[in-house]
């Protein structure tokens, strides 16, 4: 296992690096000057030529990228231009809640996903398998923004049994936490689970007309034996496919949802550092979600031979 993590680790540095330059590359083609998100509207030119020097904004582009890729290999991700904060402590309050968000999108998620394309599966055709593909063809076309506003007027305002927005740390509060963190969570889960439901279906089907699933039906096994410790372990890798490579949606996910709901996330942080020009904040928060989709790569290329020791690097 280890050579294998190994080579996946040497195969993933390169890409990082290409991706470091496009980051760069695009925070720095955002129209507007960010000496205005420091100085205001009313600064002069020569208040605002003083600011690029300080800041290294009067170097050319490749001067620029260079020193900044040497500051984060050293862990360092610069200040944020409007209120002088370490990026690296932003993230670091910021990273727990959409972490927090993700696990429980992805419980929900699995929760719904897996159970209904299981039965979708097992009664093919049925009105069971007819509702569960409509339900999931509805929940995909749902954006994300339109579902926390659907869910906000309906657990909110019209039955008043959570509150519209906010956040509370967990370990201040579980239970208001858990209050706070579920509508968040359905918004992303459910279109989350439609995806899950989908693929479940669709890999226990293949699976479910194989011989050795005849075999074990014809020994007398229980269907629910047959479907859950025969087929469904089979049927396991591409589902972890498909919720490996989803992770870059779920995050972008998290971007419009932890807007919606007020939630101090990393999400919330790459908006309004997009929306003041504030080019380290950008950086550093694109930065840590390719960082967390290679490792989630990265873990689901594991979990493949774990699942099916057959699968080779």
């Amino acid at each position: 296992m280890l050579p294998y993590l190994a080579k996946k680790l040497a195969q993933m540095l390169p890409v990082a690096f290409f991706v470091t330059i496009i980051v760069f590359a695009l925070t720095n083609l955002l129209p507007g000057d960010p000496t205005v998100t420091i100085l205001g509207e009313q600064a002069s030119p020569e208040q605002r030529a003083a600011v690029r020097v300080e800041y290294g904004l009067d170097q050319p582009a490749p001067v620029r990228y260079v020193t900044w890729l040497a500051r984060v290999a050293q862990g360092d991700f610069g200040r944020s231009l409007r209120t002088r904060e370490d990026v690296g402590a932003m993230l670091a309050a910021r990273i727990p809640v959409t972490l927090e968000l993700g696990f429980l999108s992805i419980l929900i998620a699995v929760a719904i996903g897996m159970p209904a394309g299981i039965l979708a599966a097992r009664f093919r055709g049925s009105l069971i398998d007819v509702a569960a593909s409509l339900i999931a063809m509805s929940s995909v076309a749902v954006p994300y923004f339109w579902m926390g506003v659907l869910l906000i007027m309906l657990f909110s305002l019209k039955l008043g049994w959570l509150p519209p927005s906010g956040h509370i740390r967990f370990l201040d509060d579980p239970g208001g936490n858990l209050r706070l963190m579920v509508m968040p969570a359905l918004t992303i889960g459910t279109a989350f689970a439609a995806l899950v439901m989908r693929q479940t279906r669709a890999s226990m089907l293949q699976v479910l007309s194989m011989d050795y699933i005849r075999t074990a039906r014809a020994k007398g096994l229980s269907e629910r034996l047959v479907l859950i410790r025969h087929a469904l372990r089979n049927a396991l890798i591409p589902i972890v496919t498909v919720i490996g490579l989803q992770i870059g949606a779920l995050l972008g996910g998290a971007v419009v949802t932890e807007t919606v709901f007020a939630l101090p996330g990393l999400g919330r942080m790459l908006v309004d550092g997009i929306f003041q020009r504030d080019f380290p904040v950008i950086q550093g928060a694109i930065l840590f979600i390719v960082i967390a989709v290679f490792a989630v790569n990265l873990l689901t290329d594991l979990l493949y031979r774990a699942f099916d020791p057959r699968v080779k690097a």
